[in-house]
């Protein structure tokens, strides 16, 4: 926020001047360990404050409802044009208001209510809009589970090879916000076409890591792909949906008119300067060094006698079982939190816990890359969470070297 926006805001609503500046303190002098926040680009935050977020722009390139959509219909063509290049995708549409609507539109397009739909079990790191009865997913489809191994939690692909055979279900859906381990993209084209069924990734935390090279892409064996613009990209909050090219005309209208209205102008311009970023040396580097982070500190906390779900990471992203200290996810989340360190509370798969409280806590590395620390600060982390776990008096001690090594 520029310093005249600031002005402006303390004399227009001084009240919610105080909040904003609070959450910007907060956020400068703590640790945020939240896997699915990251520092959105100065150029992002600059263009979600212009004047095309007044441009009302419903319908699609070349085809809009209102007159003065020239100038946005050449900004929408540039950001499907550069994720198109990016991720090598034939079909690809930047107006999805969230990861969510994004998801709406796969279920529009491919599916009716009460259609069969394969997905990862919630409490084994499955997403809401995957199948969960508290979520349209789960009420209009009927869901069926796959899980990861009692022995490994890894994902169990002859499990979904025989639940698909079985089922025949219209989508096999793959990705999750919780499982740290990279999918085998090749075998589950090919259990998709065995089952005659729709191939949809969910790569909302993996997009950053497979346009930073540190990660497969599921795009050319996927029919869809969902993805958002935060998290690893850096990007404004929002979505995109790439396809295969016969599936275009129907994941168009699927986003609009179907699922949403006229997409913001603004945003969809943040988004064509994401991509752009995201396709510099860079934003590579970076990218490496938030996986080379999440691994080192995942082994930093395996030293000091904490397990990580499926044995490490591949990702960004760890879970990290604290029952071994007593503990529970959210008690774990909250002394955490008193000691300056952000992370979220999770469930283990088979957890005996209930899903409120877990027995787990996730941590993601691309803000503390961000934030000047990389792997060689990932021992001084570990030992901050493994102390702030259980020595409650050091938290006093523990929030005062955060701020000294954030600068704040």
């Amino acid at each position: 926020m520029t310093a005249d926006a600031q002005a402006e805001l303390g004399r227009i609503d001084p009240e919610l001047r105080a909040l904003v500046d609070r959450e910007s303190t907060r956020r400068a002098r703590s640790l945020q360990l939240v896997a699915g926040e990251t520092i959105a680009l100065p150029a992002v935050r600059e263009i979600l404050a212009s004047p095309l977020g007044d441009t009302y722009a419903e319908g699609y390139p070349g085809a809009r409802f209102h007159g003065g959509c020239e100038v946005v219909d050449e900004i929408e063509d540039l950001a499907v044009s550069r994720a198109a290049e990016l991720f090598g995708a034939e079909y690809v549409n930047v107006q999805p208001l969230s990861g969510s609507v994004a998801a709406s539109a796969v279920y529009a397009a491919f599916a009716q209510p009460g259609d069969p739909v394969l997905s990862l079990r919630l409490d084994h790191g499955g997403h809401q809009t995957h199948g969960s009865r508290a979520n349209f997913s789960g009420r209009w489809f009927a869901p069926i589970r796959y899980s990861v191994g009692a022995d490994d939690e890894l994902v169990d692909y002859d499990q979904i090879r025989e639940l698909a055979l079985l089922h025949r279900p219209r989508l096999l859906v793959v990705g999750s916000p919780a499982y740290s381990r990279l999918f085998d993209y090749p075998l589950l084209r090919q259990i998709a076409d065995e089952a005659e069924c729709i191939l949809w990734v969910d790569a909302a935390h993996l997009a950053g890591l497979v346009a930073g090279g540190v990660a497969p892409s599921p795009v050319p064996y996927a029919d869809v792909v969902t993805l958002v613009t935060h998290k690893v990209l850096r990007g404004p909050r929002s979505g995109v949906v790439l396809g295969a090219g016969r599936h275009g005309a129907t994941l168009r209208k699927a986003v609009f008119p179907f699922t949403q209205g006229a997409a913001p102008m603004d945003v969809v311009a943040a988004k064509a300067a994401t991509f752009a970023h995201a396709a510099t040396p860079g934003f590579a580097e970076h990218v490496h060094t938030v996986v080379d982070t999440a691994r080192a500190l995942a082994a930093a906390l395996t030293d000091r006698g904490l397990r990580i779900v499926s044995g490490g990471t591949d990702t960004h992203l760890a879970v990290v079982d604290v029952s071994p200290l007593g503990l529970s996810g959210v008690q774990a989340q909250r002394r955490l939190q008193g000691a300056g360190i952000v992370v979220d509370k999770t469930v283990l798969p088979f957890d005996t816990r209930p899903v409120a409280e877990g027995s787990a806590i996730r941590i993601g590395t691309p803000i503390l890359a961000l934030s000047g620390g990389g792997p060689e600060t990932a021992v001084t982390v570990a030992e901050w969470m493994v102390t702030a776990l259980t020595d409650t008096a050091q938290h006093t001690r523990i929030r005062a070297e955060i701020a000294e090594m954030l600068g704040g």
